[in-house]
């Protein structure tokens, strides 16, 4: 694992030491190590009183996308503010997101289209269906932002494959232009409780459901571009593996 840390287990308080005595789980157990030295000792005696990020722990059993620092600052708590906002040359706000994806069983499957689902999120003003998204910052690569807002607003982590492309769109909040990065994210994992569970509905959903109900053209666009994907890498196989990695 990356960012390996220790700690002595002295130090761990009495409700570490419960918790890693009942793990079994060597990379949990590393996990929780690592949490209370990143978090510091008083922070972490919170996790007795808040157990968000402990639930969140115990649910982790794919392989992390980032080093284990970064994820706990990332998903803890969402992030708020736009001091780390990256911005491009002409000013638009740079926003990155994930499409995440599923296969699903071959049987019944007569096209490509028909073989994938897609996770979608409920908009904040109760308006149509979004895939996740938000701000690249500047602590952070394009992946792993992508990787930390999929986390935060939809729950789930996975294998994120290559940039599906970039859009250009004017906020219909603030009137101002953004530049859009989407990605694939072929979903591992759901996590339950995540960040905004209290604010966003998720939901399984077919790629035409998404396409008639995303009031985004530039995520339809995006949705386009993942289907036409899936068809010229796999016309005659099966529909059971994730794309190649990008090169």
């Amino acid at each position: 694992m990356e960012g390996f840390l220790t700690l002595s287990f002295c130090l761990l308080p009495a409700f570490y030491k419960r918790k890693l005595k009942r793990t079994q789980n060597s990379t949990q157990q590393n996990l929780f190590l690592q949490i209370a030295k990143i978090l510091n000792i008083d922070i972490a005696c919170e996790f007795g009183r808040n157990k968000f990020l402990l639930s969140l722990l115990e649910r982790i059993t794919v392989k992390l996308p980032m080093p284990f620092e970064k994820l706990v600052h990332r998903v803890s708590y969402p992030r708020t503010g736009r001091h780390l906002q990256r911005y491009d040359n002409r000013g638009f706000r740079l926003v990155v997101g994930c499409i995440p994806y599923r296969y699903k069983t071959a049987e019944g499957v007569n096209s490509m289209e028909e073989a994938i689902e897609v996770l979608v999120i409920s908009a904040q003003n109760g308006k149509g269906l979004l895939f996740p998204k938000g701000g690249w910052e500047k602590d952070e690569s394009m992946e792993e932002a992508a990787i930390r807002e999929t986390l935060e607003e939809a729950g789930v982590l996975g294998q994120i494959e290559c940039k599906l492309g970039k859009w250009c769109y004017k906020s219909k909040r603030q009137s101002i232009f953004h530049e859009g990065h989407m990605f694939p994210l072929l979903v591992k994992q759901e996590l339950d409780p995540w960040p905004e569970k209290n604010i966003r509905k998720r939901e399984w959903v077919t790629v035409s459901k998404a396409r008639e109900e995303c009031p985004h053209l530039w995520m339809k666009e995006a949705l386009e571009e993942l289907v036409c994907r899936q068809m010229q890498a796999r016309p005659k196989e099966g529909v059971n593996e994730p794309q190649a990695a990008c090169k």
